[in-house]
């Protein structure tokens, strides 16, 4: 029996126009351009502004351009995985309200949440969806409006996080080696008190007190976070590349989580890479938490080639982490 795989055939993605510079920053917190580039790589990032716009609208834009380079109309899609941690509500999914907007019948699908390794995550359950071979086109997206729960009296948090919104279409191939060939993907509750949201939920439902105390905001312990992020990034990617010997002349590139430089630096090295084979949008999109792997591979598509080997790594708040190796299926 022929052995199906997923393999990605198009990717669409959308950031606001709006900017958010460092010196704009300076203007709303004790912060400064040199100390903000010098630690985290950041020099603007996009917001999304306008009345009652949401997660979805951005990604109205993103689908509907992956639907015209494909060919194809939101009714082709099988089934939609959302991947975010800033739905437009609580309930219904961001995925329904989605194919509600693009007008995708035939679809069903739900909302992913895993913090900044969510679109990870997501390529990996429809994946599965796509190997079982029931599913012919899964669409996942990935993106936040980070704005919306953003202290931007917080100088930890404000100057690193922006919006933005990609997607990718997976279908399936029984074209050997190519497509999603292997992951390595992790979990560690006990890093729930780092980063995260504290109030909204059902432990901390919203309250006067819990808006007064401003804790429906992101939170980070930034020392903590970054110190783990160093070592889960690394290890996981350095995983990939062992258990599929790979050298680093095997790979064409990391498609790493955008949170900060210093942190995507160190995976390149442990993984023995250079930085022409990095892939970075960190300084003009900060980060946009689901969004760093799907704009990245946005932005960079047409540098893609047919069998390029590209490793996925990613780390969020929960802890999550996790790397993906994919070899890519078409020349753009």
């Amino acid at each position: 029996m022929t052995k199906i795989s997923a393999a990605i055939t198009a990717v669409g993605g959308y950031v606001p126009p709006d900017v958010l510079t460092n010196l704009d920053l300076e203007k709303m917190v004790d912060t400064n351009d040199e100390w903000i580039l010098s630690r985290t790589g950041i020099k603007e990032r996009r917001i999304l502004k306008g009345e009652g716009l949401a997660t979805s609208d951005m990604a109205v834009e993103a689908v509907n351009e992956l639907l015209r380079k494909r060919g194809i109309t939101a009714n082709d899609l099988d089934l939609i995985i959302f991947c975010t941690v800033t739905g437009d509500k609580i309930f219904p999914s961001s995925a329904c309200i989605l194919a509600d907007k693009i007008g995708a019948k035939n679809a069903f699908g739900y909302d992913l949440s895993a913090a900044c390794s969510g679109f990870l995550f997501g390529l990996e359950t429809a994946t599965r969806f796509i190997e079982c071979g029931r599913y012919k086109n899964v669409l996942v997206v990935g993106g936040d409006k980070m704005s919306s729960i953003i202290d931007y009296t917080d100088r930890n948090t404000c100057i690193i996080f922006g919006d933005g919104l990609g997607c990718v279409l997976l279908e399936p191939t029984e074209e050997e080696n190519i497509g999603v060939i292997d992951s390595v993907l992790k979990i560690d509750g006990s890093g729930r008190n780092f980063l995260y949201q504290k109030a909204g939920g059902s432990q901390y439902p919203p309250t006067h007190e819990t808006i007064d105390a401003r804790e429906h905001f992101v939170y980070q312990d930034g020392k903590t976070v970054f110190k783990f992020a160093v070592t889960g990034m690394a290890d996981v990617s350095a995983q990939i590349m062992e258990r599929n010997n790979l050298t680093a002349d095997d790979i064409a590139w990391l498609v790493p989580h955008q949170a900060n430089l210093r942190i995507i630096d160190a995976t390149a090295e442990r993984m023995g890479l250079g930085k022409d084979k990095v892939m970075i949008n960190i300084d003009h999109f900060g980060n946009t938490t689901n969004g760093t792997l799907p704009l990245l591979l946005w932005e960079w598509e047409k540098k893609l080639k047919k069998g390029d080997n590209l490793v996925l790594a990613a780390f969020g708040g929960g802890f999550t982490w996790g790397a993906i190796y994919i070899k890519w299926a078409y020349n753009s």
